[in-house]
């Protein structure tokens, strides 16, 4: 048994940690059945020197397990290592990794906030209407740098830089690092995230320059859809604070930090927008320097970044360049996606003018802006002469296809080149089965997921919007995790999500708050709820738990407190219902009463793991589930308001009375077949449509759902094209054409969350109601539908879990993994329990309502067994 995997804060030897008590994770793998951890042994080191060392511990645990050692220092390095023992006694084997720390206190920032000084600037021509990408002349960005000399480069030199706005640091003439859109976005007020970089080897001895660029980004850009704020939410103009700090062989260091002594010039960009779009005049020479101002001696709220940066993840080469006129070419790169187009220029003169504009889909073999709305997503580059490579770093747009205007001769498709943006965040997940459609729906979601964990977990990535809504993430929530560990992104903007509620415990509607300054929404203000018991449940993640708790409570208090008579009617902020539901209108407070009774209810799971009394919640949970029986069910089994969504909630919350569950399964299933097996669930009721189905014996309405291709459907989008989630069932349609330009998204992951389904019931990849990080699995996989084959493999918290089966005829294979230190309950889908057979020899296996149930030890395992 190996460890393998180790990271610290869920990340994977992260720079410039902020936490003072880290918690240090690890995995096993082992070829060996029924192979186990018994003990550990974690062992840290400073410069060769054991500071901490936890001895051999008898216990299982590998999540998560908090440092106890001495106090971390600030800027060190430490070195950890994890040995195991196994079952049997042995020493099973190690493996090592290392955390460096950040500034970790107050006193270690000397850097103060440095900005344009506008009295020193020289005056400095304002682009004109056709070169700015939108009217705002003092928006182009901030050309920062210093000098300093060094008689001997450092043996160790880091850069600890943050932002009023997005920047890109650069060390010597070359970029620093490969950040993009740093320092992302928070709360600005109360969190603004510092970035450390290892630059050892780009400081030399000898002259040194160090620089930044600095622009808007969602500090003073533009941001949301609020035309009477159409900028600068958290300030006016971008700032600067940056310190590197050089380490020397003979034990000295030097600090070189952001203060008055930098200079700014004007550069080639001439203005830069996230949402707008980058204008950049290549030939433009810099004017002379300036000195800048110091806007503030005070860092103000740094915290470490905690999770995985924006990077650029990906390469998309285009797929068909088609010229449209004189200079004019339309880039089809056969994908939706998140980034930027990377353009080569060939052997143009100085002052051509290029102009590359974005879109999701064509309308007539045109670029189809309208669902912009006031988001230009525009770059311009005006070329310096000869061969050149443009590729704007401070925006980013969503797209598949771009029009090049002004391009000097006719681009190679090889010439263009999309660069995929997101958090980094490992992706973890692998699906597939025999139908080329369900795996394309898998592959939407994923590329949904991509497009939309930019900073935050945002509603669209293309027009101007880009918010933090909540309900859209809690829904999606799952499904994310089954393709990636996104447990140090959510963590992070679940902190947005706290530091957003307001004094009396109302969550809003979007986190970062910024536009929509109000309570948040029935299942929108519950995301604040659901999501941290989601990591709890998926990754083990008690701190983010323990610190949301109070919050948690504080939502439920608020929502009782305001609604004294148990039914969540009494409402001071929006009500969204089943957002973009179709045909089909579910009473808002029959879903706002189902939330509250979920929040209620995971709040009082939470009180129990966190060892706090959940008596009250318990009651609460209780008493309204008593009064949404009593007002919404009636002694047939039928939920008020009739929809599928009504049903799907009392069903998936536990609503009903027992014996009346059967008579509401079939409420919903009569719904849905009188519809031809078609859908009419919008945002909210979506997430349980196939779940609720499969765990109620209706997996055989789950498939038809999934196969669907008429609308509304998810095959539906996939026939006419579709390679993300659309955000509306009706986004386009043969009847209709487009839906309202004022709202639809071509990239929209909210629909997407069936992706759990297909890993959880499909493939069959889940644990069991008590178990937290996959400890106890739950693997039941599902045939059905048109599918003969169907696998899945998750990379959990634990360790490698897979599932798949096949058919062939008659004869079921099912191929499954445990990973070491969790064991599983194999349900196996078969007609005849004694046929199960495991590699060949007959196993004992328990009759149950799904077949035959298997209990497993870790290891892999195929079985095979007489089908349905």
């Amino acid at each position: 048994m190996t460890p393998y995997g180790l990271t610290t804060e869920q990340r994977t030897e992260p720079l410039g940690i902020g936490e003072r008590q880290p918690r240090l994770s690890w995995k096993s793998r082992s070829d060996r059945r029924g192979a186990a951890q018994t003990a550990y042994r974690i062992t840290a080191e400073v410069l060769g020197r054991i500071v901490w060392d936890t001895g051999r511990r008898e216990s299982d645990e590998t999540l998560l397990v908090p440092w106890d050692g001495p106090v971390l220092q600030s800027v060190t390095r430490y070195h950890w290592r994890v040995q195991v023992w196994d079952e049997t006694g042995a020493a099973a084997g190690q493996a090592q990794s290392w955390f460096e720390t950040g500034l970790l206190h107050r006193d270690d920032w000397t850097a103060v906030w440095i900005g344009r000084d506008p009295v020193a600037l020289p005056p400095v021509d304002p682009p004109t209407d056709e070169e700015r990408s939108f009217p705002d002349p003092a928006a182009a960005p901030l050309y920062l740098w210093r000098d300093f000399e060094l008689a001997e480069p450092p043996i160790r030199a880091r850069l600890y830089a943050t932002a009023h706005g997005v920047y890109e640091p650069s060390l010597n003439g070359e970029k620093v690092g490969d950040h993009e859109l740093a320092p992302g976005w928070t709360e600005y007020h109360h969190r603004l995230q510092y970035q450390t970089y290892d630059v050892t080897g780009q400081v030399r001895a000898g002259v040194n320059v160090l620089g930044a660029i600095v622009a808007d980004g969602w500090w003073s850009g533009h941001v949301g859809f609020d035309p009477s704020r159409p900028a600068r939410h958290y300030g006016t103009a971008p700032a600067y604070l940056a310190q590197l700090v050089l380490d020397f062989a003979d034990g000295s260091r030097r600090v070189i930090a952001t203060d008055g002594d930098w200079q700014e010039r004007p550069g080639p960009i001439r203005s830069a927008d996230l949402l707008m779009g980058q204008f950049v005049d290549a030939g433009h020479h810099a004017g002379p320097a300036a000195p800048v101002a110091v806007l503030d001696t005070e860092p103000g709220p740094l915290v470490a970044e905690p999770d995985e940066p924006i990077r650029v993840t990906a390469e998309v080469p285009a797929v068909a360049v088609e010229q449209r006129g004189p200079g004019r070419f339309i880039v089809d790169f056969g994908q939706n996606l998140v980034g930027r187009v990377q353009l080569r220029i060939r052997g143009a003169g100085p002052g051509h003018r290029i102009v590359l504009r974005h879109a999701e889909v064509l309308t007539d073999g045109e670029l189809y802006l309208d669902n912009l709305r006031r988001a230009q997503a525009t770059d311009t580059y005006v070329t310096a002469g000869g061969d050149e490579v443009f590729e704007p770093q401070f925006t980013f747009h969503g797209f598949r296809y771009a029009e090049i205007t002004g391009y000097p001769g006719v681009p190679a498709p090889a010439d263009v080149t999309a660069r995929v943006l997101h958090n980094n965040t490992p992706f973890t997940g692998r699906f597939a089965c025999s139908d080329p459609t369900v795996e394309q729906l898998h592959a939407n979601i994923v590329w949904g997921q991509r497009g939309n964990f930019v900073a935050v977990p945002t509603d669209c990535p293309q027009r101007d919007e880009r918010l933090g809504w909540l309900a859209d993430a809690q829904v999606f929530a799952p499904t994310a995790t089954r393709n990636a560990d996104v447990s140090a992104f959510l963590a992070r903007w679940l902190r947005d999500v706290m530091d957003g509620q307001n004094a009396d415990g109302a969550f809003r509607d979007v986190a970062p708050v910024l536009v929509l300054d109000r309570e948040g929404a029935p299942a929108w203000g519950d995301a604040g709820v659901i999501i941290p018991w989601l990591l709890w449940r998926t990754y083990g993640d008690r701190r983010t738990l323990e610190r949301s708790f109070a919050a948690m409570a504080a939502w439920v208090q608020h929502i009782r407190r305001h609604n004294p008579g148990l039914l969540w009617q009494n409402r001071t902020g929006n009500s969204y219902g089943d957002w973009l539901q179709v045909d089909a209108d579910t009473p808002r407070d029959v879903l706002a009463t189902a939330y509250f009774a979920r929040s209620a209810q995971i709040v009082a799971d939470a009180a129990e793991v966190l060892g706090r009394d959940s008596t009250p919640y318990r009651t609460l949970h209780a008493a309204i589930r008593k009064t949404f029986i009593e007002a919404y069910v009636g002694a047939d089994g039928a939920v008020e308001g009739g929809t599928q969504t009504a049903y799907l909630l009392a069903l998936g919350f536990d609503l009903l009375p027992p014996e009346l569950v059967d008579a509401a399964v079939g409420h919903l299933a009569a719904d849905i077949e009188k519809r031809g097996n078609r859908l009419t669930t919008g945002f909210v009721g979506v997430s349980l449509l196939c779940p609720v189905l499969s765990e109620h014996g209706r997996s055989d309405l789950a498939y038809a759902l999934l196969h669907q291709d008429e609308f509304p459907s998810w095959g539906y989008s996939i026939r006419h094209g579709a390679t993300t989630i659309w955000e509306r069932w009706d986004g386009w349609t043969e009847h209709g054409g487009f839906q309202s330009a004022a709202m639809n998204s071509f990239n929209h992951y909210s629909l997407g969350s069936i992706g759990d389904w297909l890993y959880g019931h499909v493939a069959g990849i889940d644990q069991t109601p008590g178990s937290v990080a996959y400890r106890e699995l739950l693997l039941r996989p599902q045939p059905g539908g048109r599918l003969t084959w169907a696998r899945a493999e998750q990379e959990t918290a634990r360790g490698l879990v897979a599932c798949g089966w096949s058919l062939d005829g008659e004869l079921l294979t099912v191929t499954v993994a445990v990973p070491p230190g969790s064991t599983a309950v194999l349900e196996i889908p078969t007609s005849d329990p004694g046929s199960v057979r495991e590699s060949g020899a007959p196993v004992p296996a328990e009759p149950s309502a799904r077949g035959a149930t298997v209990r497993l030890t870790s290891g892999r395992f195929t079985f095979t067994a007489t089908s349905y």
